[in-house]
């Protein structure tokens, strides 16, 4: 590895001198840097948009979606499948992730892990990819060994293969059906892919699981209305999304949430003449789609 080719390795210019600057001034250099970031990503939304569509058609055939990476690379992913259950209702099975150095490593430096091609290729072998599963493949420098194998092994196994990365022309855009990177330079630190390249991961993560979310029907406007009401926040919460989408006092709002238990259902129930199981069966006949199966009523009520 030539580690001058990789950009995110680079010297940054505009930063040579943050280590006798005061932390006015560290805080302005790095976030000028980091306004880079939104920029880089903004260059490749269509190559986002149709990775969307990918995840959404697969995971529409039963599969799931899985981040392997390592490092911060490996924790962004853990961080973004770890949320999608209590924000989406998903199952845990459905969006998942692996690190190299498994468990330990969310906490712990495994710096080590990340060089284990046949490692990555077993611990997704665990997971027993299938051909229907996205298999999203993250790292700054696009050449992360575990990661590869991990890679490697979902393509034989017919799986889409995506690689999300800050550099071009690398090894995991080899190894993937698509690529996407996001160029964001040398960082403010060198080397320390944490900072923009990390924040870059991050933000399209939230792209790729959200996006695809929208598109499952899991949300109604732009209301998170598969919510689940586990906590009292999340209670409160999902009391104020009924309101939002239905208008109606508090007060009902928590009458429909009690009866349905779940947000869907109750607005479903609120916004057209649909009651008890037929509100269930409307959205499964609309594959949860809220706003189609209020259309599909209205239309016959008319």
């Amino acid at each position: 590895m030539n580690i001058k080719e990789i950009s995110t390795e680079r010297r940054n210019s505009s930063t040579l001198t943050i280590d006798q600057a005061n932390s006015l001034e560290i805080v302005q250099l790095m976030n000028k840097e980091d306004s880079q970031v939104p920029q880089a990503i903004g260059k490749i939304l269509p190559e986002i948009a149709s990775a969307i569509d990918g995840i959404t058609e697969r995971m529409g055939l039963g599969g799931r979606l899985i981040y392997v990476g390592a490092g911060t690379s490996g924790r962004l992913g853990i961080l973004d499948a770890s949320e999608c259950p209590p924000t989406f209702s998903t199952d845990p099975e459905d969006v998942q992730a692996l690190i190299a150095g498994g468990e330990a490593a969310i906490t712990s430096s495994f710096e080590g892990a990340e060089d284990d091609v046949e490692r990555g290729r077993a611990d997704l072998q665990g997971r027993e990819v299938r051909s229907q599963d996205v298999v999203v493949g993250i790292a700054a420098s696009g050449r992360t060994p575990y990661t590869i194998g991990a890679m490697e092994l979902a393509k034989e196994k017919g799986a889409l293969v995506l690689a999300l990365v800050c550099s071009q022309d690398s090894e995991m855009e080899k190894a993937a059906d698509r690529t996407l990177v996001a160029e964001v330079g040398p960082e403010v630190i060198t080397g320390s892919t944490r900072l923009k390249a990390g924040t870059a991961q991050k933000l399209i993560l939230n792209m790729l699981s959200t996006g695809t979310m929208i598109k499952q029907g899991k949300v109604y406007s732009n209301l998170m209305v598969d919510v689940q009401p586990t906590n009292k926040k999340l209670q409160i919460r999902s009391k104020h999304i009924i309101m939002e989408a239905t208008g109606v006092i508090e007060e009902e709002a928590a009458q429909a949430l009690v009866e349905y238990g779940a947000v869907k259902p109750a607005i479903l129930s609120l916004l057209t003449s649909l009651k008890g199981d037929h509100v269930h069966a409307a959205l499964t006949k609309h594959n949860g789609h809220i706003g189609k199966a209020i259309q599909a009523q209205q239309k016959e009520e008319k």
